[in-house]
């Protein structure tokens, strides 16, 4: 069984009509798993909605402290993409002994078929089932250590860093 322990980021966002804003007011990972008829044992927990920009430390402790305190040795984090590295370096400095994949979206679910979204949690929920322990971002199909990864914001695709 994996857990998927939700955090915000666009994966979730919702286009607000009435301001006009990208906004959260649900997270749509059940509903992602169920129309892709996801085979996956999983559990959702969602810790918070929040654009990944205004996480703070204490956020990170906390997904932390939940990624301690889950039972299950596979563990899938939705994000969001600009600051998914740091939360991954985060997580790695405290060691844990469980294969931990965070994911994001380019393009919020409810934008319909142009959402990455689907793709991404699909990748992530594969890469947790065989990768080996250790804090990895699956994006756009690839699976990246964290110490290994970067976001191009020119091109919008995470990349390996050059060395």
């Amino acid at each position: 069984m994996i857990q998927i322990l939700i955090t915000g980021g666009t994966f979730d966002k919702e286009y607000n009509y009435i301001t006009g804003d990208l906004t959260f007011f649900k997270t749509h990972v059940d509903d992602m798993l169920k129309r892709g008829r996801c085979a996956v044992d999983v559990e959702v927990q969602t810790i918070m909605m929040k654009d990944s920009l205004e996480m703070t430390e204490a956020d990170r402790k906390l997904i932390v402290q939940y990624c301690e305190q889950s039972a299950y040795e596979k563990v899938v984090i939705t994000h969001g993409t600009d600051t998914m590295v740091r939360t991954a370096q985060f997580i790695a400095s405290k060691t844990l002994e469980k294969t931990i994949i965070l994911t994001g979206a380019m393009i919020p679910y409810t934008f319909g078929t142009s959402s990455d979204g689907f793709f991404n949690i699909g990748s992530a929920l594969a890469f947790a089932q065989c990768k080996p322990m250790g804090v990895y971002i699956a994006m756009n199909g690839r699976c990246f250590p964290w110490n290994n990864v970067q976001k191009n914001y020119n091109t919008g695709y995470f990349e390996a860093v050059s060395r």
